[in-house]
């Protein structure tokens, strides 16, 4: 099987990455149907844009720098930043029915960390399934577009230069594995929250794609820094029910068992403190046995289910009632700044591979992802990825490996009980708050899994992951952003990368990182 660019992955990123391609012929693989188990769906908050009267891009821009605690790049925030206003217009031609106000103007809403009002939101809550249906209507148009379904990648060919020739997949339907030869390979696999005991993502979610690029070469940057997301709705669900920062941008208020507002105690900003401020705070009044709640009866209150009906199902779900009730919550994994490092077109470390979305490092997050950047960030550096190969001269990569040189496991997910004690090792050893004695626990568990008696594929990758994350936040021994080491709990005067690369070890089942 042969494509001159494949695109791994069908939520925002990939296949904006893909429209924006034409004409160029492009296959776009994924695991499951289209518009199912990805994350995209789920994205509460919206889309930051700086659309409105009283706001710029450099505005956009500045609280970008700010919030990504000296990590990020002033070059990619910039492109970020100005890319808003046109993303928005892209969304509305696709049509995706944003919400407007009674004078037909954008409703904006604000989250943590921005300065002006400039979210942009679908039906409330629904921003991301609005946007997703949109892409798949147009991709499924699209006569540039091969989409191909049920189709689990396993892992990257490379060839004897060192350039990455296509991937290693595994056709369900067909139920074989097979070489798909491509001359240029854009990752857009999303994030890696099912790692970690609760989040807010799919399970599934466990960081394979940066698994497959390590394995190949790539450099990964800052994979320490995983987002926790203050606010999950604490029900006893996997995966956790998000709770969108857009309910505290409303003026909801996070209290404890009774009542009392506790996160003035905590930052000067009070309940739209930067996400890790607000989650340390949070996991805090959980530990100290005070618990955590989110109370939006005065805020929102009568006004619940037409504002956020996403939220309002899942409370329903658990009889509770918004309008009238406290939520519980709390922290969960939610989003990885880190990822395979990309100049500002999208271009990784090595040939013939290319990231986009959660799945990159692009700069634009730095230690702390601004609320609600995400989805503009797989679309600006979508469009840019696609600028380049566009027009890109192709030639075949030979030679790219055969498929038994690769993987020499069954393709099958990670086995239940295995991946349970992975999670439950993540999130107690390598989750809001680290030290070095945590993080050793938590390699420790990797590496007895690692010679778990019924390995799969899906196992391996998720293992390779979770130990890049441990090893990044073992080298980081100062706490910023989303990182926070009590053994180190100051910030460092110079901020600084960590920057992995995998390297093959004597057991050819492992590897090592450096």
């Amino acid at each position: 099987m042969t494509t001159e660019i494949l695109i791994i992955g069908a939520g925002v990123a990939g296949l904006y990455t893909a429209l924006k391609m034409a004409p160029r012929p492009v296959t776009i693989v994924t695991a499951r149907p289209l518009g199912k188990g990805g994350a995209t769906p789920w994205a509460q908050g919206g889309l930051a844009a700086a659309v409105g009267d009283d706001d710029t891009p450099n505005l956009h821009f500045a609280d970008t720098m700010q919030a990504g605690a000296g990590l990020v790049d002033p070059e990619a925030a910039s492109a970020l930043a100005d890319g808003g206003p046109i993303a928005v217009e892209e969304f509305i031609r696709l049509g995706v029915a944003f919400d407007h106000d009674d004078d037909g103007h954008l409703k904006l809403g604000r989250e943590a960390a921005h300065c002006r009002n400039r979210i942009v939101h679908a039906s409330g809550d629904q921003a991301g399934a609005a946007i997703m249906s949109a892409l798949i209507n147009a991709a499924r148009k699209a006569p540039h577009i091969t989409i191909r379904e049920l189709i689990v990648v396993e892992d990257l060919l490379v060839d004897d230069l060192g350039a990455v020739g296509g991937a290693l997949i595994y056709d369900v339907k067909a139920g074989e594995r097979l070489a798909l030869d491509a001359s240029e390979t854009v990752m857009a696999t999303g994030g890696l929250g099912g790692l970690f005991a609760v989040t807010t993502n799919p399970t599934p979610a466990q960081g394979h794609g940066l698994a497959f690029a390590a394995r190949a070469g790539a450099v990964i940057r800052d994979p320490e820094f995983v987002q926790f997301h203050p606010t999950a709705l604490d029900l006893g669900a996997d995966p956790a029910p998000l709770a969108t920062e857009a309910l505290r941008g409303e003026g909801a208020s996070l209290v404890n068992k009774d009542g009392r507002a506790f996160m003035d105690d905590y930052h000067k900003a009070g309940d739209l403190a930067p996400r890790d401020i607000v989650a340390r705070a949070v996991e805090s009044e959980i530990k100290a046995g005070r618990g955590a709640f989110l109370d939006a009866t005065k805020a929102i209150g009568k006004a619940f289910p037409e504002m956020f009906p996403t939220v309002f199902a899942s409370c329903k779900s658990a009889k509770i009632d918004p309008r009238t009730e406290l939520m519980p919550v709390a922290p969960a994994a939610h989003y990885h700044m880190g990822g395979v490092m990309t100049d500002i077109d999208g271009k990784a470390t090595i040939e013939g591979l290319w990231a986009v979305g959660e799945v990159a490092s692009t700069g634009v997050h730095g230690a702390n992802r601004l609320a609600s950047n995400s989805l503009l960030e797989a679309v600006v550096f979508g469009a840019r990825i696609a600028d380049q190969l566009r027009e890109k001269e192709m030639e075949p990569r030979l030679d790219a490996g055969a498929p038994s040189d690769r993987m020499n496991f069954p393709s099958k997910p990670a086995e239940p009980l295995a991946m349970m004690k992975l999670r439950a090792a993540m999130s107690s050893g390598c989750a809001l708050v680290r030290s070095e004695a945590s993080l050793q626990m938590t390699l420790s568990v990797i590496s007895e899994l690692n010679h778990h008696p019924n390995m799969t594929s899906g196992l391996k990758s998720a293992l390779v992951t979770a130990e890049i994350i441990a090893q990044g936040a073992l080298m980081r021994d100062e706490s910023r952003g989303s990182h926070f080491r009590s053994d180190f709990p100051e910030t460092d005067d110079d901020a600084f990368h960590t920057e992995i690369c995998a390297t093959s070890a004597d057991d050819e089942d492992e590897e090592e990182f450096e």
